[in-house]
């Protein structure tokens, strides 16, 4: 484990915060953090500060500050399955759901909240929806990501007609009362609360987890290590449009120290209270602390038999008839004495624990999903096994190192006079290749986790381990951000290759599913090297082509409505392959042309588009000889056959809607009158296609292509392509073990890749045309226009739309919550 970068506050007065106050933190699996400080308001010294502060991890230091409006101090913060809406409760009993505003990563507001007067609120969970996947690196040599990822059949907490799940939120109080609110389709908020049992006590500690049944169950202590820790079954229902709740008291269990005759009065607090996932209520993580160290115990409920007394041993059994079982818990395992725990962080990673999964995982050193993180008072951090609780690894803060189990520490730790820096609240990335901690003086550290824990690992099985992890994130839509912390530079195109390989031995539907994603995935990794980075911008033209491609044959409608199953677009893409004719005439006359008649407006509107397939056409073409050189953008296009057919298909249909709206067409300046360039330009690219539409038997272009290809630029005036900026987040700048210095509110500039040849393409000067790359449109030097950029590639769009017609309008509705590459949208400061 290292620190990958540390984000801080400027420099603020002594004693500006609260060491009393507790810290929360969440890790979205959008990979946005959000966290709570205890610094105190600078006007009012007495006053806190109630702040949530969001960022992405791409740009710590682009933080946004909600200003809560919580009247006390914040005490849950949770996200939802999706990533994009945010949970508060404050010890005044207030809840509040936040969401982004206009989709923006650094713009919120809060859209619902519920509230139990004067109730501290000390648990707090959504609904779960019903979807659980597992994890099985017994079959990560799998070639089914089926087999792989399984889905584990799961209930919601709570379903609407139909099955669908209802989306709502639980919390339980100091007092004792668990209060559920429910967000129904028209946005109005169903509200109800019950109390645990008939008995209420006091709530010191709580947590939630769901059963595959539907149910919810919670956990509670009243913080004392010598009162029992007491489980509830939650079922929620809504009757006559009323949020009714059941409860149900289920076995509970006193603490193993509490009964050890040596230990009994050591620790007196129960301090943390967690289940050791979501999904899984019958186990539990228990740490009961003093002010001088902490025990922690790992609980699991089992199906035991009743044991039947003598006197009814011999009567003669009824035929079927089973011994009656109970639910009792058991001690799974403890840990010797502990140093003060600040902090415990859960693994997320769904990993399945079966006996195979946890051999292979053993066997191959995968550890991800397998340790929990425990932080201490004085700065350390130890990842323990979930079950066995034994160290798989530690982490000393105040020197930076991390070690392995059994190494001898190169420097004794000096032990400082005053209360040393140590974590108040810590969180697992959802890859647990991650750890994000909140310190006691405000600062946020993201700390690298090796995949082995610091094992020894050749390459193949390293490589094989982070593959596994990108199929995941694949697979699940969650941001593989974290996954990317530990490729190296001469990882990457091994990573590609493989990642591609796995990719076509899924079936055909689960590769369109994955289509976009997987060009998404490879972008991000070739942007991690000065080697692969042109192909990243190839990667990014590929998406946009994909995009174009797919909204301008949505515009073709059928002549007859009782058409054959085919649509006009699938028709347009079987002749096209068929068609092997240079002569684009040719190949129009086979088509249906009534197909093609749209109105002139949205023809026009789209003219940005269509003018960025034909740039990009003649900008292949041109390149086609230089392809010896350096590695250029457009490189990786010049022996992808699909990607050819498809701008293929879209040069005829522009040119069968330019015989309708001739001002639809792109414009080329050529050196010649009477120079037919998409006649021209078509032939070209149909012999480049025909040389590589045979994936498995790619050939090299012949001489006369060459030599034609090598004339363009003086019958064409060839564009100069405006490639995506280079990414100016951290993940390009941390590949070394040296960690960054950040600070918030302070954009950090310097230079990521080595700068040398190759990177002259993407280099712009202060004087160059800013792009809309997703409108392809032209924003002037400096562009006035509010704007907003993609956290994943840096793709800069402007806010407001200047297009008024419905087709235009069609094409930006499709990315207003995600960019191209999936990526979510901040927006930026004005240049």
């Amino acid at each position: 484990m290292e620190v990958v970068y540390v984000c801080e506050w400027e420099k603020r007065p002594k004693n500006n915060h609260c060491p009393s106050i507790p810290l929360v933190c969440a890790w979205s699996c959008r990979n946005l953090i959000a966290f709570t400080t205890d610094l105190k308001n600078e006007e009012d010294d007495k006053e806190l500060s109630h702040m949530i502060h969001i960022i992405d991890t791409e740009h710590p230091w682009d933080v946004y500050s909600i200003n809560s409006g919580h009247r006390e101090v914040i005490s849950c913060l949770e996200w939802d399955q999706s990533g994009s809406r945010l949970l508060s409760a404050d010890g005044d009993g207030e809840i509040k759901c936040w969401a982004m505003k206009e989709h923006l990563v650094n713009s919120w507001e809060s859209i619902q909240s519920s509230s139990v007067d004067g109730d501290p609120i000390v648990a707090l969970s959504w609904l779960h929806n019903g979807v659980k996947l597992a994890l099985h690196v017994e079959k990560s040599g799998s070639t089914n990501f089926g087999e792989k990822f399984s889905r584990v059949k799961f209930s919601p907490s709570l379903t609407l007609f139909g099955g669908k799940p209802m989306e709502g939120w639980l919390a339980v109080t100091v007092s004792g009362l668990v209060t559920v609110s429910l967000l129904k389709p028209n946005g109005a908020l169903l509200s109800a609360s019950e109390s645990l049992c008939r008995l209420r006590g006091r709530v010191a500690l709580a947590d939630i987890a769901f059963t595959g049944g539907g149910n919810i169950v919670v956990a509670a202590t009243d913080g004392s290590s010598s009162s029992p820790v007491q489980f509830y079954k939650v079922c929620v229902s809504v009757v006559n449009e009323k949020c009714r709740i059941d409860t149900e008291l289920l076995p509970s269990l006193f603490m193993r120290c509490t009964t050890d005759p040596v230990r009994r009065d050591k620790y007196p607090a129960v301090t943390h209270l967690k289940f050791l996932t979501r999904e899984n209520s019958e186990q539990v993580l228990l740490c009961a602390s003093s002010q001088m160290g902490s025990i922690v115990e790992c609980w699991s409920l089992r199906k035991e038999g009743l044991p039947v007394n003598n006197i009814f041993q011999h009567r003669s059994p009824v035929v079927g008839e089973k011994q009656p079982m109970i639910l009792k818990w058991r001690i799974l395992s403890a840990t010797n004495d502990l140093d003060r725990v600040s902090a415990v962080a859960l693994p997320k990673l769904p990993i399945s624990i079966s006996n195979t999964d946890l051999k292979v995982a053993s066997d191959t050193k995968f550890c991800p999903g397998l340790g929990l993180a425990l932080s201490f008072h004085d700065g350390s951090i130890q990842i323990l096994h979930r079950l066995s609780l034994h160290t798989m690894g530690m982490f000393y803060g105040s020197s930076g190192s991390s070690q392995r189990v059994g190494d001898e520490p190169a420097i004794k730790r000096q032990r400082a006079g005053g209360p040393a820096v140590h974590f108040k609240a810590l969180q697992f990335s959802w890859t647990s290749l991650a750890l994000v901690g909140v310190d006691n003086h405000g600062k946020l550290h993201m700390i690298r986790v090796s995949p082995s824990m610091g094992q020894l690992l050749d390459m193949n099985t390293l490589l094989r381990h982070l593959l596994f992890l990108l199929e995941y994130c694949m697979v699940t839509g969650y941001d593989w951000w974290d996954v990317l912390l530990h490729v190296q530079p001469g990882m990457v195109h091994n990573l590609v290759e493989k990642l591609h390989e796995e990719y076509m031995r899924q079936n055909q539907a689960l590769q369109q599913v994955l289509a976009t994603r997987i060009v998404a995935v490879k972008a991000s990794l070739c942007k991690l090297s000065s080697a692969t980075a042109a192909r990243a911008n190839d990667f990014h033209a590929k998406l946009l082509l994909i995009a174009i491609s797919s909204t301008l044959k949505s515009l073709l409608r059928p002549h007859v409505l009782n058409t054959p199953d085919k649509s006009p677009g699938d028709r347009l893409a079987e002749i096209c392959t068929k068609n092997t004719d240079t002569d684009i005439d040719k190949v129009m006359i086979n088509l249906k042309t009534e197909e093609f008649v749209l109105d002139g407006p949205p023809l026009q509107s789209l003219q940005q588009l269509i003018q960025w397939v034909g740039d990009f056409v003649l900008y292949l073409l041109a390149n086609l000889p230089n392809q010896g050189s350096i590695v250029r953008p457009g490189f990786g296009f010049l022996r992808d056959g699909p990607s050819l057919g498809m701008l293929r298909e879209m040069m005829v249909m522009i040119r069968i809607w330019g015989l309708l709206k001739p001002g639809c067409l792109p414009i080329y300046t050529a050196t010649s009158d009477n120079q037919d360039s998409m006649s021209l330009l078509f032939r070209l690219l149909t012999k480049l296609w025909l040389c590589s539409r045979d994936e498995s038997h790619p050939q090299e272009p012949d001489e006369t292509l060459l030599d034609e290809c090598c004339l363009l630029p003086s019958q064409l005036l060839v564009p100069s392509m405006d490639w995506l900026p280079i990414n100016d987040g951290v993940i390009t700048k941390i590949q070394s073990k040296h960690q960054l210095r950040l600070q918030f509110g302070k954009p950090y500039t310097l230079p990521g890749l080595n700068p040398n040849s190759q990177m002259e393409i993407f280099s712009r000067s202060p004087a160059s045309q800013r792009m809309d790359n997703l409108r392809c449109l032209h924003m002037g030097i400096c562009p006035t226009e509010e704007s907003k950029a993609c956290t994943r590639c840096g793709c800069v769009t402007m806010l407001r739309s200047p297009n008024k017609t419905n087709a235009m309008k069609q094409w930006e509705q499709r990315w207003i919550k995600n960019c191209l590459c999936g990526g979510l949208w901040r927006k930026i400061p004005n240049t």
